[in-house]
């Protein structure tokens, strides 16, 4: 993300309002630091005769896709290092990658193991996986300079297809039955892997599995995948959620995925929007919870952020705030925002990368099971940016879910342009960044072990603007920030939509270009497209940024809750 601060929130969330199905999380700013992540290349690589490489198409969403190259060691000694070689048709290429350092000529690609990932013991298998665009498939597989089959006189052999969707039944407070419909294989299936929650549980060789030992009252998600008579394994099926009996708290009403919104306690001033706005614009309905923002951290005490509107206005709020008698029983958790690494780097903070995990683990312990934990993260999704910096996976074990901020990837702080769309949902031809997109942070968190449902796309309900623009399309040049009601550079959508209506779109959000300003923004169309990758990528919801950008009869938070069913 820019180092400018493009965001218009960094510090602590609550309210202490609930209306209808939604719920009510209490929030609390991190102060964070960065890490540097340093990454060797590897040495050259040894042959490779008895070991194999399988491509996967592992997700698909229309304008991309997630690719995914699995290296087995199929014989007896270890291999130390290794290299896949490839061929895309011309209309189809590899983006970012991770766990790969990817290098490409012309169609041609090549990708080595990183310094930590090059061991690969005899029988394992490791894999590295990208981003893309077309829908080519790869020709011409090296691996170390043989056959990616495992040598001349191993034939070929395709991976087999995914198997069906699982189906949950027998359901109690310990155990789920799973049953699914068989994959295929020009050779022949052998067994399945049962995946939780993205890590392998069982490997079974029919098409069902009873998984025991699991938690009362607590949300699962199962998918599997086929292996073929040679070990290859096929593209994983698509997931299925299911929550044991038993236990309490943190249940979503009917199973329905996160819709969750912020309140910002500024907004009862100047736009006017206040707690009974909720009802009015028809949004309290159509979300799960709600993010009060914002209070502080002062002299490690959670504090109020401003008396008059957090409670001397009749609405209010970290620990001893929230179990205040005056209002027990009116939040649901609290929401860390956390903003690791920030602009100064490590010569502010050197807390490193498991600060976070440190963070929730106390957290969690404090606050017990039965109430939320959650997180709003950085979507940076470069090599080597700010999500590399962090432990996610081992924080998201105390998590409930985090908040990725899927927006505020490009904007008038870059006074001169390109014009660029802030919150991109894929990549496109001319991006001023690879990396800062919603595909790209979603897969880079997914890859480093967080499970797709404890993570929610963000939506800006507001757009980012420049003016001096001449040029229609992304990529113009210009002068500086657009006027503002509030802050230059940056409108709420009730306002744009009417003052410059959209001209256009690109990677899954809409721009438009009104005399010589030139602002990017999400609508209802480009939401619904967001909303169905997201259930696509087996997310568990999306949550937005904030309530007042939104119209009066709330089209925004209509369009999240429509495309989420």
């Amino acid at each position: 993300m820019s180092t400018e601060t493009p965001r218009r929130r960094s510090r602590l969330r609550w309210i202490p309002v609930r209306s209808g199905r939604s719920k009510v999380v209490a929030g609390l700013t991190a102060l964070v630091v960065p890490l540097a992540a340093m990454v060797g290349l590897a040495s050259p690589a040894a042959a490779a005769a008895t070991a194999t490489a399988t491509y996967t198409k592992k997700s698909d969403w229309g304008s991309g896709f997630e690719g995914q190259w699995t290296v087995k060691n199929t014989g007896t000694t270890a291999l130390s290092s290794w290299t896949i070689e490839w061929d895309f048709p011309s209309g189809t290429a590899a983006g970012s990658a991770w766990d790969a350092n990817l290098t490409k000529s012309g169609n041609h690609y090549t990708a080595k193991n990183l310094s930590w990932n090059g061991t690969v013991a005899p029988g394992a298998s490791i894999s590295f996986g990208f981003n893309g665009t077309g829908s080519g498939s790869p020709t011409g597989c090296k691996l170390n300079g043989a056959s990616c089959d495992g040598g001349p006189n191993v034939p070929g052999d395709n991976p087999p297809s995914a198997p069906g969707t699982p189906t949950t039944s027998d359901v109690t407070n310990t155990s789920v039955k799973l049953s699914w419909s068989a994959a295929t294989d020009d050779k022949g299936v052998k067994n399945y892997d049962v995946l939780r929650d993205g890590a392998k549980v069982a490997t079974v060789t029919g098409t069902t599995y009873t998984n025991t030992g699991l938690t009362a009252g607590t949300d699962y998600s199962y998918a599997v995948q086929a292996r073929d008579t040679a070990d290859q394994t096929g593209p994983a099926s698509g997931s299925v959620s299911v929550r044991t009996t038993g236990g309490g708290g943190g249940e979503q009403p009917g199973g329905d995925k996160v819709n969750l919104g912020y309140f910002t306690n500024w907004g009862v001033y100047g736009r006017n929007y206040h707690v009974k706005n909720l009802v009015t614009s028809g949004s309290a309905a159509k979300i799960t919870h709600i993010n009060y923002a914002f209070g502080n951290v002062q002299n490690g005490k959670c504090t109020i952020g401003d008396s008059y509107a957090d409670y001397d206005k009749a609405y209010q709020s970290c620990y001893d705030l929230v179990e205040d008698p005056r209002w027990a029983d009116v939040f649901d958790g609290i929401d860390l925002d956390w903003e690791y690494p920030n602009a100064c780097g490590l010569t502010c903070d050197t807390s490193g990368p498991g600060a976070l995990k440190k963070l929730s683990d106390a957290t969690r312990a404090k606050f017990g099971s039965k109430n939320l934990v959650t997180a709003a993260i950085t979507a940076d999704g470069s090599d080597g940016g700010k999500i590399d910096a962090t432990d996610y996976a081992g924080a998201a074990q105390s998590m409930d879910w985090y908040n990725v901020m899927t927006y505020d990837f490009f904007g008038a702080w870059a006074a001169k342009g390109p014009t660029a769309p802030h919150s991109p949902l894929t990549s496109y031809a001319g991006i001023p960044q690879q990396g800062f997109t919603s595909a790209d942070a979603i897969a880079k968190l997914k890859a480093q072990g967080v499970p797709a449902k404890k993570l929610l796309l963000g939506i800006g309900f507001y757009g980012r603007g420049w003016t001096g623009v001449t040029q229609a399309a992304p990529g113009g040049t210009a002068t500086g920030a657009a006027p503002g009601t509030y802050e230059a550079g940056i409108e709420d959508y009730k306002v744009l939509k009417n003052s410059c209506p959209t001209t256009g779109t690109i990677a899954g959000t809409a721009y438009a270009h009104c005399g010589s300003n030139w602002w990017s923004y999400d609508t209802p169309a480009t939401i619904g497209t967001k909303m169905t990758w997201a259930k696509n990528q087996g997310l568990g919801g999306a949550f937005f940024w904030e309530f007042s950008g939104d119209t009066a009869n709330g089209e925004l938070v209509t369009a999240m809750d429509s495309g989420l069913k």
